[in-house]
């Protein structure tokens, strides 16, 4: 992968490439920031650049034996580690087992992925994954070999807040004391979740939320979106890329989630219990995933609520029947709720993520919010 391929992030490619120039490579690095801002596609990039046989100004030659085999993803000193489990045809899984899949949803995805579509891919939605005791022996053995043509070993951890913890201290002498010309990048969306044994071993190296001119720019001209719909895309997808894809895959969802979101509030305010339990019964049926994504959005919507409580309306990113609504709805959203209905969604999410009965679920959280709802402010 180039750098010239990744969205944005000018300043993070700038830093990444003069470390190189200035022979400067840190052995153990952790690429720290929010969902689909490009951590991965940088992680590569990066160790591409490093072992690029002919290095330009600021990238990849991207034709050398070196780059050739980077893009396939297929070069014998780039190894990665990933979340894994048990599924039908592997009993004892190991990242190694789930190569192919691995390739290829990265090559369909330009490296911009999370962990939900690559559970999907390799069949384990409904389990939780992690970096096992097997990878990290796995690591261990790798890294002690030479490198096969390259100056540097690479490896890859992605989503390394997923490594068991039973597990981690079998990496730690390696990360402090690594083999010479040896490069480790791990990849994080959540650093409190990271064993601070790891950490303290690493560098790092934060990668911002991408701006919003950019995201728009790149859904006008690689995507073919007029302005208008790739702002109020982009006004979604906080910064993220990966985001933007989907949204622009998923507008009518989104606008789905703004009419039950607008109507669940109604209900809540009308505190009309039978016909709540009757609401968050259709909301048990629509499946886990579009669960998490719809208590997402209301997430993203109260918070604009109180943006606009509090008058600062130039941070809010809604528009048209969304924006009206919530002008009117505002109020109910205020100082003395805005902390506890956060916290409500959020744990909400926590566990719809842990497949809690939604049923259950959603009617405790609509009691619950039938209540703040009537808190006023101070």
């Amino acid at each position: 992968m180039l750098f010239k391929e990744i969205i944005g992030q000018e300043d993070t490619k700038k830093r990444l490439i003069q470390t190189v120039k200035d022979q400067r490579v840190s052995h153990a690095q952790l690429f720290l920031g929010s969902h689909g801002v490009g951590k991965l596609a940088l992680a590569i990039a990066y160790a591409q650049y490093i072992n690029c046989h002919d290095k330009k100004e600021n990238d990849s030659c991207g034709i050398c034996p070196s780059c050739v085999k980077y893009e396939k993803l297929a070069h014998p000193d780039l190894h990665f580690i990933y979340p894994v489990a048990s599924t039908k045809e592997v009993k004892k899984p190991q990242s190694k087992e789930f190569v192919e899949s691995w390739r290829e949803l990265l090559t369909a995805q330009n490296a911009y992925i999370n962990l939900n579509q690559w559970y999907e891919a390799i069949g384990i939605e409904n389990k939780q994954a992690i970096i096992n005791k097997d990878d990290c022996n796995a690591i261990i053995k790798t890294l002690g070999y030479k490198s096969y043509e390259s100056e540097y070993k690479v490896m890859i951890i992605w989503m390394v807040e997923k490594l068991f913890h039973a597990a981690a201290p079998k990496l730690l002498k390696i990360l402090e004391e690594p083999p010479e010309k040896t490069l480790f990048i791990l990849i994080s969306e959540n650093q409190d979740q990271i064993l601070a044994t790891i950490k303290s071993r690493t560098q790092i190296v934060k990668v911002p939320q991408l701006k919003d001119e950019i995201l728009i720019d790149t859904l006008v001209k690689q995507h073919g979106c007029n302005p208008e719909d790739a702002r109020r895309i982009v006004n979604l997808s906080e910064g993220s890329y990966h985001k933007t894809l989907i949204n622009l895959e998923s507008d009518e969802e989104e606008k789905n989630n703004f009419a039950m979101f607008r109507d669940w509030m109604r209900l809540c305010y009308q505190t009309d219990v039978s016909k709540v339990i009757s609401y968050t019964n259709d909301l048990a049926k629509i499946g886990r995933e579009p669960q998490k994504r719809f208590l997402s959005y209301a997430l993203r919507t109260s918070r604009n609520g109180i943006l606009l409580n509090l008058n600062q309306n130039n941070l809010v990113k809604l528009e048209n029947e969304e924006l009206s609504f919530m002008k009117k709805f505002s109020p109910f959203i205020n100082t003395a709720n805005i902390q506890e209905f956060n916290k409500e969604l959020n744990e909400a999410l926590y566990h719809i993520e842990r497949n809690a009965n939604p049923s259950i679920l959603f009617l405790d959280l609509s009691l619950k919010v039938m209540r703040l709802l009537r808190r006023k402010a101070e």
